[in-house]
């Protein structure tokens, strides 16, 4: 995932016409938007083809400035983190290309919606230091997951999903075969360069974390790193700041059939017969987003599972919210499971 280079998407207001259709023909393959800077760097408009070919049927000449054909009411985002809102909008109105603003005016970074769904202020730690017992012999050589599906390691499917939603800041906690992960992510995967945080010991589902040096974002993203699911980050982040919650849990639905008439009793009284009920409750999806400050309440140095952590966290009054999947959910701990996700990635070969 390549960040387009200011320098190839700008041109000066004061460049004629035909200067601007060369530039935009060298992006020919890429998004083909020019923004328009003054003197001092500060953007004061775009320049499409399409607006060009408009200026030029209105009379204008190939020798006129680009600032006489730009479209001055573009789009651009402000401040240090771009609003999921505005965000949302962009989408809405399938715009592609939108420059990050400085005070001045001038280009931070430019951000291709081609390629992005979101731009997350989250930072995100993904557990990858288990054994993977329940898949062994796979695992005797090979970390979980770094195991194939499809045409990539099951870890990468979630680093590409994080960096596809603007969440630069991720790091892999490893301890099993630790140096094959280490390996693996010496070179930036979806354009991120992931940073292994390697435990002297088993630490649980979320005790490694007070390992990981802290970030800029009050929000941490906590995950398995064998999980195969196109979760909305997005959704799940809003949901989480909209309900003010302490912590949500992504969950996926679980219906249990009981093949028997099961009795409702009171006591040794029989109530009622349900004959083969179905029952319908929400798993723990191994995701989580938590506010930073409750990480302070792991203790350091420790084995420590997560469930440990949301009870602790309930019982300091903190509040715990789930956010149910609406999509691909696979936990790949065993044989069957890591079948299926070779099977659905036969014939589908991307995650939406």
């Amino acid at each position: 995932m390549t960040e387009p280079n200011i320098a190839d998407y700008t041109i000066g207001q004061n460049a004629t016409v035909i200067e601007a259709l060369r530039k935009l023909n060298s992006l020919s393959g890429r998004q083909m938007t020019l923004f328009a800077t003054d003197g001092t760097g500060r953007v004061t408009g775009t320049v499409t083809d399409g607006d060009i070919r408009r200026a030029l049927i209105e009379g204008h000449s190939l020798d006129d400035t680009v600032a006489s054909v730009m479209h001055t009411a573009f789009i651009a985002f402000h401040g240090q983190h771009p609003d999921i809102d505005d965000i949302r909008e962009i989408r809405r109105r399938q715009v592609t290309l939108v420059p990050h603003l400085n005070d001045d005016g001038t280009i931070r970074r430019i951000y291709d919606f081609s390629v992005y769904h979101s731009i997350l202020p989250i930072d995100a730690v993904v557990m990858a230091g288990g054994r993977g017992e329940r898949l062994r012999p796979l695992t005797l050589n090979t970390p979980k997951p770094l195991l194939p599906v499809g045409d990539r390691c099951i870890i990468d499917y979630n680093i590409e999903a994080l960096a596809r939603n603007g969440i630069t800041d991720i790091s892999v906690t490893v301890n099993y075969l630790a140096e094959q992960i280490e390996r693996h992510f010496a070179t930036p995967v979806a354009g991120v360069q992931v940073k292994c945080v390697r435990e002297p010991r088993r630490m649980g589902t979320i005790g490694s974390l007070t390992l990981v040096e802290p970030g800029c974002n009050d929000t941490v993203l906590l995950m398995n790193s064998d999980l195969l699911t196109n979760i909305n980050y997005e959704a799940m982040y809003m949901a989480h700041i909209g309900e003010d919650a302490d912590l949500t849990a992504a969950v996926t639905p679980y219906v249990v059939s009981v093949p028997y008439a099961i009795f409702r009793t009171d006591g040794s009284r029989v109530l009622a017969l349900e004959e083969k009920p179905t029952y319908n409750y929400y798993a723990n999806a191994g995701i989580y987003m938590i506010n930073r400050r409750c990480l302070d309440l792991i203790p350091h140095d420790t084995y420590y599972d997560a469930p440990d952590f949301i009870e602790a966290l309930i019982a300091h009054g903190g509040t715990v919210r789930q956010f149910v999947i609406d999509g691909t959910w696979i936990d790949i701990g065993s044989p069957d499971d890591y079948r299926a996700a070779q099977e659905l990635m036969r014939h589908r070969p991307t995650l939406p």
